[in-house]
């Protein structure tokens, strides 16, 4: 046992080789070994969401927990008052989505004219302004997800300012549109 404060890995009294392989083996152990079932039935899961799987493993390390809803700004699924149908491929593979599906219109578009740009939407809510606070943004956040725990819910959206609102509503993650609609995805 060491002095008070010591956290217990390898002593630094040998030299740099050494120090290197006590921390690499004591590393290597804190890492799970997840059975190959795990893996396969998550890389499934992954697949359900639309997900590559780096990208779901990665949040469900970051967050402990699996994803239970997408929450889309209208600028990620394309609709606008110049084009208010979402394009095809993207319809397509939300109504392939595994999970909630979630969407913040960003005005000067209403959540009538999203949920009409795609029903298969399970609910649709005003975004929060693009120079809003904290405060607005979570709380517009908050009432989008209801009761989902936002900490299992990935923010799939196309611009910068959207990002803030990740934060602002603590949710789990958040993906550019482009990567979560790219084809391979």
């Amino acid at each position: 046992m060491g002095e008070v404060g010591h956290n217990g890995g390898p002593s630094m009294d040998g030299g740099v080789r050494w120090r290197k392989h006590c921390w690499s083996v004591a590393r290597e152990r804190l890492l799970p070994v997840l059975p190959v079932e795990v893996v396969r039935t998550r890389v499934k899961r992954a697949k359900a969401l639309g997900l590559d799987y780096r990208t779901y493993a990665g949040v469900r390390a970051a967050t402990g927990h699996d994803v239970v809803a997408f929450l889309f700004s209208s600028n990620a699924l394309r609709v606008s008052l110049l084009s208010p149908a979402m394009p095809p491929e993207r319809a397509m593979k939300l109504a392939e989505v595994h999970c909630r599906r979630l969407a913040l219109a960003v005005a000067p578009l209403t959540p009538g004219m999203v949920e009409a740009a795609n029903p298969v939407l399970d609910g649709v809510f005003p975004a929060p302004y693009a120079l809003a606070g904290f405060g607005e943004m979570r709380d517009r956040v908050r009432a989008a997800l209801g009761k989902l725990p936002s900490d299992r819910v990935i923010l799939v959206g196309d611009l910068g300012l959207e990002r803030d609102w990740c934060a602002a509503g603590r949710l789990a993650g958040y993906l550019p549109a482009e990567r979560y609609f790219a084809a391979g995805a």
